[in-house]
């Protein structure tokens, strides 16, 4: 007898993404990469197994993650560890980082390790959070010369994010939301989450046939947290006015969007250069021409190369200056996050810090 559905499923996703870290952490071929073969095979003998490792907050789907992880690993020849982060957010959050690092320790997991930081206010206690976890998993992973991170973000948690992208109206990159595959610092594909399409009751149902102990995280349920509020009332609330299936047809938005926004980034990136002229300065008349999702596109990137933060750069923000293009009526610069002025002289945009 096979395992039990819901533990096939999630082995299944993780076992997919690990042949995806293989393909990408594989040599090039020997004929291109090497012109002797003998060497190739010497340098392929001493590179170590890659290194994946899983964060884990002792929740049910980090922890379904760690176990299929654990599984999945050694039968490829993968090396797995975990990192737990602890935010010291909450009373005895160290003791509780420490009964993670046991249970990964149980799973076959190594190294396993607790990692303590300290969470700013900057953007509201959730992004502070999230900031604070991210930088030590980034931190961890340079240490450790780990290949990849899995995440257990689920269909579930897509869904919300698309919702909160959408509440804040920040076009459509919002309502791509995560990435199955994303970056670090120095590093384009060091995220991946294996459970995107998963449903969080998969996961819990794992660990639950597992007996894997799951910790509930009472800031998933605390209503001063705004994706605490959108799970326990936004969501009900969408699924019994539109029926079932709510968080699936998100999660497909999600997916259709990132497309869309991937497609129209790599337009604007190559329409670029054509609007600039001799001195590197954005022509007004040439920007008119493209369309608004490029042109935006176009000028929030010169905005940033600028200095403008992007996570304090807003879509007011990229409206502003688009009216010196569209709405020309001889106003004056547009104060941007970062010190940064954009100002039209003589036809071109003029953006500098300062």
């Amino acid at each position: 007898m096979g395992p039990h559905p819901a533990v096939a499923a999630i082995r299944l996703a993780v076992r997919r993404v690990l042949h995806d870290i293989l393909t990408d952490h594989t040599p090039a071929h020997p004929d291109t990469a090497h012109p002797d073969p003998t060497h190739a095979d010497i340098a392929h003998e001493q590179s170590p197994p890659p290194l994946v490792l899983v964060a884990c907050s002792g929740g049910a789907d980090s922890m379904a993650l760690a176990s299929a992880l654990a599984f999945e690993a050694p039968k490829l020849g993968i090396r797995a560890g975990g990192i737990t982060v602890d935010h010291g957010l909450q009373p005895g959050s160290d003791l509780r980082a420490q009964e993670v690092v046991v249970r990964l320790t149980e799973l076959g997991l190594g190294p396993a390790e607790s990692i303590a930081v300290s969470v700013g206010r900057d953007g509201g206690p959730e992004a502070a959070a999230r900031d604070a976890r991210y930088a030590a998993l980034d931190a961890a992973a340079e240490r450790h010369g780990a290949t990849a991170v899995l995440l257990g973000h689920t269909r579930d948690d897509q869904a919300e994010t698309v919702l909160l992208g959408l509440a804040r109206g920040s076009g459509i990159r919002s309502l791509s939301g995560m990435a199955a595959v994303s970056g670090g610092p120095g590093a384009t594909r060091r995220y991946r989450r294996p459970f995107l399409h998963l449903d969080r009751q998969t996961a819990r149902k794992a660990c639950m046939v597992q007996s894997l102990p799951v910790w509930e995280d009472p800031h998933n349920s605390d209503p001063a947290y705004t994706r605490s509020r959108l799970r326990q009332e936004g969501l009900p609330a969408l699924e019994k006015a539109l029926g079932k299936g709510v968080v699936e047809a998100l999660a497909r938005t999600a997916q259709l969007s990132r497309d869309d926004a991937d497609a129209l980034d790599a337009w604007a990136r190559q329409a670029e250069a054509s609007v600039r002229d001799a001195a590197g300065l954005l022509e007004c008349a040439k920007l008119y021409a493209l369309p608004p999702a490029v042109r935006r596109r176009i000028l929030r990137r010169a905005a940033i190369e600028a200095g403008a933060p992007a996570g304090s750069l807003f879509a007011r923000h990229i409206e502003e200056i688009d009216r010196l293009i569209t709405g020309w009526r001889g106003q004056g610069a547009i104060n941007l996050p970062g010190k940064v002025a954009v100002q039209r002289q003589g036809g071109r945009l003029v953006i500098r810090q300062g």
